[in-house]
């Protein structure tokens, strides 16, 4: 069955541009956390395969935990409502700890800059924040982002843990969807 039978239009990044980004952003933060050990705090749902693979590109002697956090934006929707809620809180407390949000997808920013200020006033040692996929077409504020994976095209992206409606998450690479993939959904 051909990948457009699926409502995929067209893949923007294949396992190989994902595997060479998710290695080259282990590099940087080796690089600039310099031995000290740190927390990836994975966002939920969305980011749990890039986390999975971030850490495993970690080199083995490095400190590094991971943690999760969930919080929603979009429910159902092709696009964020703006209000983000928490839905699942990190399991350790991340208090003089450095820790690296790790996120799939920055768009409009919010979800990004609720959970800084959400971390930040937990007195993290250090707050970093590393993104697999920017989408800085539609940003609503100034969002810091400190380490960026890939630069979306200006659609809707789905697959490597990224859905629409909860599906494609499982795809290996990450896509396009057709437009006729929404299921009558209004489009902007």
């Amino acid at each position: 069955m051909s990948v457009t039978a699926h409502g995929i239009a067209a893949i923007e990044f294949d396992e190989a541009a994902i595997a060479r980004a998710v290695r080259r952003l282990a590099d940087d933060l080796v690089r600039d956390l310099a031995g000290e050990p740190f927390v990836l705090v994975g966002v939920l749902k969305g980011a749990l395969f890039f986390t999975a693979d971030l850490a495993r590109a970690l080199p083995t002697d490095v400190d590094a935990t991971i943690d999760f956090i969930a919080v929603s934006s979009y429910g159902k929707a092709d696009r964020s409502s703006g209000e983000v809620r928490l839905l699942k809180d990190t399991t350790e407390s991340v208090e003089g700890k450095n820790v690296v949000i790790v996120e799939d997808i920055v768009d409009n920013g919010l979800t990004l800059q609720y959970l800084q200020r959400l971390l930040a006033g937990r007195n993290p040692a250090s707050l970093r924040s590393c993104v697999l996929l920017d989408k800085p077409y539609r940003r609503r504020t100034d969002v810091r982002v400190d380490y960026v994976g890939l630069t979306a095209p200006d659609t809707f992206i789905v697959g490597y843990g990224l859905d629409y409606q909860e599906k494609y998450r499982n795809l290996p690479y990450l896509a396009r969807l057709h437009d006729w993939a929404f299921a009558g959904e209004g489009r902007e």
